[in-house]
């Protein structure tokens, strides 16, 4: 494979598209899908912010297109886009739209949070293109709005993350309902044994392409680790965005709940807050994102199913206040910064009593990291006064007679000293105030190691290596208790579901189950006891209230398969 390719092996109508955005020469992924026979299928991991939209909009064209500068007229799609958020489904929706302007292609999005009934009149009147999720595609193919048939092309966006997010019945029942002579496309940050399972059995001769390696995909982000009391996460999280004043900063936290409270807090505190979680509408999502784009918010609070897909400008700062379940969230959430070739820092707060967890989830990324003391508020006050200092001076080019005049009667009866000093106190008052933190044991017993990476220590026997990547994906088993990831502690609540062994219950399918019929991800689930009859399902108590208000409503693909709570000892 060459190691780059002129984008005058694009389709003409794409290639003037793009020199009028000014893209001169592709990235990796982009040269290498290029590259690749035009009927091939393609099984691509790549780094996040690599390009690969553009990338697989290239790859289509030839298949879509052929010699054709534009289409035809529109009719049943041709093409089929399937992203795991709306978020990505709209972005990839305008990626597309000015990739192909020139060629008369009709698109629409069916994504949840907005009117079906719009996206059916948009079916119906005909497209070349629909960019949707796996649940909203699969009720229009459910009502007949959707029809699959004429599909010469199908690319899986983000294909890891829709299988984590219990989408794997959904992608099947849409690649079973197209003709078999497609070209499929699969894109995905890691490629994990389910990813390999469903392309074996949906791809033909796919040619797999890794655009980077394990240590260069971290290349741009630099990681530290910081290590904090338990009840100090939200406190490190202010030290943290007041020290390093990023102009966009990404804060990761596990449940809806969480970043309600956190991203009330920091406002609170004084921060520019936009939160993104899965309550929100569409309508309020939209505004969100605008007041990131535009500056208006510097910081967002987020869910890991909130930020999929976000391209936020100058993102600079990624906080994972609440732990990654494993390292290939880690890396996807991480991989928000650091795009294009720019620098940026990935910081995981960790509590001071799983740091052994964290460093075997680094080690089993191949991720170097510092593990370093949170910012003291005496670090942010010396690092303050060298801002101020620039800020001021930056403030005098602006100076104007009516300024002057103002200066000259103050100083008629107060010092220059006093009146920058007074400038100054406006300046600090309007910054957010730091905390006082606690050292944690392990800081004062260890120290910190700011000059260079600290490898994490190797696994030690059977019992340390249960955080590999091949572990991740799968329940770790012990008779009929499953565990999952961190646990979700005393809080959490009992649910019983009305298949047991007798039913072969089995985690392999009832993990999908719970995250679709509850509405949430993975990492809310405790352990999973299968008993002979039933089975009893542990959720985490910030996600139990949402979780049981959404198994409350009919389900048509598992009618007789009930969720409830119960009152069961933890």
């Amino acid at each position: 494979m060459r190691a780059s390719l002129p984008f005058s092996a694009a389709h003409p109508s794409l290639r003037r598209a793009l020199a009028a955005r000014n893209y001169s020469e592709p990235t990796p992924v982009q040269a290498a899908v290029l590259d690749a026979a035009p009927e091939r299928d393609l099984l691509v991991s790549a780094q996040t912010g690599s390009g690969k939209t553009v990338a697989f909009g290239l790859a289509l064209a030839p298949r879509l297109l052929g010699e054709a500068e534009r289409f035809d007229k529109p009719g049943a799609p041709r093409a089929l886009i399937v992203t795991p958020t709306r978020e990505l489904a709209q972005q990839v929706h305008r990626e597309l739209s000015w990739l192909y302007a020139e060629t008369g292609a009709r698109m629409t999005t069916c994504v949840g949070g907005m009117d079906p009934r719009r996206e059916r009149d948009a079916l119906d009147r005909g497209v070349h293109f629909v960019v949707g999720t796996p649940g909203r595609l699969c009720d229009h193919l459910e009502r007949g709005s959707l029809v699959l048939s004429r599909i010469e092309a199908v690319v899986l966006d983000e294909a890891d993350e829709m299988l984590d997010m219990g989408f794997r019945e959904d992608l099947e029942r849409l690649l079973d309902a197209m003709p078999a002579e497609r070209r499929s496309l699969m894109f995905s940050a890691t490629i994990p044994k389910g990813i390999a399972a469903l392309a074996k059995r949906y791809q033909k001769n796919a040619l797999r392409i890794a655009t980077a390696g394990e240590g260069e995909r971290h290349h741009d982000i630099e990681y530290h680790a910081i290590p904090v009391v338990p009840r100090e996460r939200d406190r490190a999280v202010v030290n943290l965005l007041r020290y390093h004043d990023a102009p966009g900063a990404l804060v990761f936290c596990a449940t809806r709940d969480g970043v309600t409270r956190l991203a009330a807090e920091l406002n609170e505190r004084g921060f520019s807050v936009a939160a993104l979680s899965g309550e929100l509408t569409q309508r309020e999502r939209n505004t969100a994102l605008q007041a990131l784009r535009d500056g208006r918010a510097r910081v967002c609070v987020a869910t890991d199913v909130a930020a999929r897909g976000l391209d936020l400008p100058d993102l600079g700062l990624v906080i994972h206040a609440d732990p990654p379940q494993n390292q290939q969230v880690l890396v996807h959430r991480s991989g928000r910064t650091g795009r294009a070739g720019k620098h940026g820092l990935a910081i995981l707060i960790v509590n001071d009593n799983a740091r052994r967890y964290a460093e075997r989830m680094f080690h089993s990324a191949r991720i170097d990291v510092s593990w370093r003391a949170a910012p003291s508020a005496d670090d942010i006050r010396i690092k303050d006064q060298d801002q101020l200092v620039l800020e001021i001076r930056e403030l005098t080019s602006e100076v104007n007679d009516d300024d002057r005049r103002v200066a000259q009667t103050l100083l008629a009866d107060r010092s220059a000293e006093d009146l920058v000093a007074a400038l100054v106190r406006i300046r600090r008052d309007a910054r957010p105030s730091p905390e006082e933190l606690t050292t944690p044991p392990s800081m004062r017993a260890r120290g910190p190691e700011p000059k260079h990476a600290r490898k994490p220590e190797p696994k030690r026997g059977h019992d340390e290596g249960r955080h590999d990547e091949r572990r991740t994906h799968e329940p770790r088993e012990r008779g009929d208790r499953h565990e999952r990831g961190p646990r979700p502690g005393a809080g959490s609540v009992w649910f019983t579901i009305n298949v047991g062994r007798s039913k072969n219950a089995d985690p392999k399918w009832l993990v999908p189950l719970i995250c679709r019929r509850g509405n949430v991800t993975k990492r809310v689930i405790g352990k999973i006891q299968i008993l002979a009859r039933e089975t009893r399902v542990e959720i985490a108590a910030d996600a139990a209230e949402d979780f049981a208000q959404a198994i409350r409503r009919p389900d048509e693909k598992d009618r007789n398969i009930h969720i409830e709570p119960v009152d069961a000892e933890n």
